[in-house]
């Protein structure tokens, strides 16, 4: 994975392991990879996705089972859906009216664009 100098590395594997319960690549009560494996996978520090997933457990997005690992928490989609929004209405939408604004754009001149 190759990874943004601008966003710490913790937050950009939060944001994959989104990706894939919302892809459904992880599923619901599903066991996720362990901190080992997607550390080897994703070529960091254990203690990197350590820190990711214990962020992904603090919201509610995955939980452990002692001595099994981790799962997708059964209201993990839901949780992730509302984040990803407020987000985008915190950080992007404000981005886009701005630059919107700049190049003298309406939202009749991207409405084609958007579907």
């Amino acid at each position: 994975m190759d990874f943004n100098e601008n966003k710490p590395i913790y937050k950009q594997i939060v944001d994959l392991c989104y990706a894939r319960i919302l892809s459904d690549v992880w599923h619901v009560d599903g066991r996720v990879p362990s901190i080992k494996e997607l550390s080897l996978e994703l070529t960091v520090n254990n203690r990197t996705v350590l820190k990711a997933f214990e962020e992904l457990q603090d919201q509610g997005i995955i939980y452990s089972k002692r001595g099994l690992g981790y799962y997708v928490a059964p209201e993990a989609r839901g949780l992730i859906l509302e984040a990803r929004r407020a987000e985008f209405f915190r950080d992007t939408l404000p981005d886009l009216r701005q630059r919107m604004q700049l190049l003298n754009l309406t939202l009749s001149d991207i409405a084609p664009y958007l579907d």
